[in-house]
């Protein structure tokens, strides 16, 4: 009886050890199974979200080359008509190309105020995300 307290399993057969054995690993294989197109929807989407530059906390400013906002009339600066870029722009964008529709250096601002998005502005979790997504 003792041994009984002990091992759970010791009463058991070697063939009703073998289907719990088997029994577990298919809940693991149906597990693994539905993860992954969760996954790749989740990957799929992150390229899909939107970022608008600037968000609305920038309406009316311009962008600087640091990616600050700025008062409309401050020399240097880049108008920003809160334009949206997907994910997929952005994160193209984060590896060298450009942004559509922006000069070299408007898109060097763009890009700029995307990396200094905060919690909780417009846009910075789909930063975040594809953030993770690398």
């Amino acid at each position: 009886m003792e041994d009984a307290e002990k091992n759970p399993d010791a009463g058991l057969s070697s063939a009703a050890t073998r289907r719990r054995a088997l029994m577990l690993g298919a809940v693991t294989a149906s597990a693994i199974v539905s993860v992954r197109p969760a996954l790749a929807q989740s990957a799929a989407s992150v390229l899909n979200c939107e970022i608008r530059v600037p968000g609305p906390h920038g309406t009316g400013r311009n962008i600087d080359a640091y990616g600050k906002l700025v008062r409309r009339d401050t020399p240097g600066s880049f108008p920003a008509n809160g334009q949206k870029f997907t994910g997929e722009q952005v994160k193209a964008a984060l590896q060298g190309r450009s942004l559509p529709g922006t000069s070299y250096e408007q898109n060097q601002a763009y890009v700029n105020y995307i990396r200094r998005l905060q919690s909780g502005q417009s846009g910075f979790t789909c930063f975040a995300s594809l953030q993770m997504a690398r």
